[in-house]
């Protein structure tokens, strides 16, 4: 029964080109340091989302990362479009 899991891991592992080894403490501490540099975090978000020789831990959690700063921009437009209508609203009477 194990081998036949190990075999079904080893041919996903081969076809989707992903890496399922874990991901050491010191390559975590590299990628939050990454993280901290403002523009090339975005640039790397991307590339550990959607390149093939990525980790699938870090992918995913680069996929979760971007989706919750889609998230994030979509929840803060609407309230920039909603305090912009509301202040626009007083100014157009007097206030």
């Amino acid at each position: 029964m194990q081998e036949n899991y190990q075999s079904a891991s080893n041919y996903q592992q081969r076809e989707t080109g992903l890496v399922h080894t874990p991901v050491s403490v010191g390559e975590w501490m590299v990628t939050l340091l990454i993280m901290a540099i403002p523009l090339i975090n975005i640039i790397m978000l991307f590339v550990w989302a959607f390149s093939g020789n990525v980790n699938i831990s870090k992918a995913n959690w680069a996929k979760a990362s971007l989706i919750w700063a889609l998230i994030f921009i979509i929840f803060y437009a609407i309230l920039l479009i909603i305090f912009g209508s509301i202040i626009a609203g007083f100014m157009n009477m007097g206030y």
